[in-house]
């Protein structure tokens, strides 16, 4: 691998995750991200109520993208090789906390009624 572009990243996530299962994240990823976008505009404002309780789903969104990649790739903790290898595990970690996040915010903005200011 000489160039790293973007379809090779696509290459190499479909050869991890398998062609079906990296599309239906992408699916689900696009999915959450629209109804979040929608869930901002229709409230025209940030409920921190509903933050805080997104924040506090943070820790689980990581720990269980962590779990889910090495579930998928047939790792464990131990196959750790190097900083690198921590710093791609940190990343996951951080994008999964993010994605957990939004995904409780949107639920509870989505699936809550609107309480009484």
């Amino acid at each position: 691998m000489e160039e790293l572009t973007f379809g090779t990243m696509i290459a190499v996530f479909e050869e991890m995750f398998g062609r079906g299962l990296f599309w239906a994240l992408v699916i689900a990823a696009v999915v959450v991200t629209a109804l979040y976008l929608y869930v901002l505009i229709r409230d025209r404002a940030l409920s921190m109520r509903k933050f805080l309780v997104a924040q506090i789903a943070m820790p689980f969104g990581a720990v269980a993208a962590i779990w889910f990649v090495l579930a998928i790739t047939s790792s464990h903790l131990r196959d750790l090789g190097g900083p690198v290898d921590l710093i791609v595990l940190l990343g996951i970690a951080a994008l999964g906390a993010v994605g957990a996040a939004i995904l409780v915010y949107t639920a509870q903005s989505l699936f809550r009624r609107k309480q009484p200011t």
